[in-house]
């Protein structure tokens, strides 16, 4: 009986690196389909656009990258619209992530009339789609505030992130309320008690909403497109799409656009995917 129950931990152990050799040899093709678009745009951003669409494409870096930002620098003040998003992708960030997880402390922790009507009809909105909102939200941005071609356009229609109310109030489920009712009967304010001991409770889940609330203003393209009509003004996304015309599309300049705009944020997310992940987690928490 001692040899089994001694060798049973052995032959799983055996049976579990079998199993993760296949899974992990199954997924590195998975890997590389998905690698591919990405080692591509790198490579076509170093060649011109007759290496690009010739019959035998490069599978090479080339000496054409100064060439093509050069040329998309020329077409669309690429730096210019590069600072425009960084700006107003991190200040929707930091905006919304201060209103999100005041919405979600607030509908995780009070008690107060009406409360689960009012969180059913935030999640509500969710269904309702985003054309049919676009022409009232011009209308109220263009005409009745007059801020069309300001971060503040692109910023204030989703400040109030639907998705990032939910995400918070299911993170702070987690925050025991005896820890909250004790700093409490310690003197402690409301205030003091969101910022200094809540908050920091759910940092891992605040540290992953913020990653999409910032890749989703860093990617939105449709929204900026309508309120930004003054070149100098233009988001990263938009001023890429101005090269695309009728009779030419510069595909060297989107290449090396589309890079820069990229790498940076894939290597964060790279680094940080367990933070990421661990904030994911986190958020998943049940009634």
């Amino acid at each position: 009986m001692t040899r089994l129950s001694a060798s049973a931990p052995a032959s799983m152990q055996a049976r579990d690196r079998r199993a993760s050799f296949w899974l992990h040899l199954a997924l590195v093709p998975l890997a590389l389909l998905f690698l591919a678009p990405l080692y591509l745009m790198l490579i076509f951003s170093s060649h011109p656009e007759t290496a690009i669409f010739s019959p035998n494409p490069p599978l090479w870096f080339g000496g054409a990258f100064r060439e093509n930002f050069e040329q998309l620098q020329a077409d669309t003040n690429f730096l210019r619209a590069l600072a425009n998003s960084t700006a107003i992708a991190t200040l929707y960030t930091v905006l919304s992530m201060v209103l999100t997880s005041m919405a979600g402390y607030a509908f995780s922790k009070f008690q107060f009339p009406g409360r689960g009507a009012l969180f059913g009809l935030i999640l509500a909105t969710l269904t309702i789609p985003t054309f049919v909102t676009i022409i009232p939200q011009f209308i109220l941005i263009a005409r009745d505030l007059k801020i069309s071609n300001t971060y503040w356009a692109v910023i204030l229609p989703t400040l109030a992130n639907t998705i990032g109310i939910f995400y918070m109030r299911q993170a702070f489920q987690s925050v025991p309320d005896d820890l909250l009712n004790a700093a409490r009967i310690d003197g402690a304010g409301e205030t003091r008690i969101f910022w200094q001991i809540a908050l920091p409770i759910v940092r891992p889940a605040l540290a992953a909403l913020a990653i999409l609330l910032f890749l989703a203003s860093w990617n939105d393209y449709l929204w900026p497109l309508i309120v930004l009509t003054q070149k100098d003004s233009y988001t990263m996304p938009v001023a890429l799409g101005t090269l695309v015309g009728l009779t030419r599309v510069s595909w060297g300049g989107i290449m090396v656009g589309t890079a820069i705009a990229t790498l940076p944020f894939l290597a964060l997310f790279l680094a940080l995917q367990r933070h990421f992940v661990a904030g994911i987690a986190g958020g998943a928490v049940k009634d």
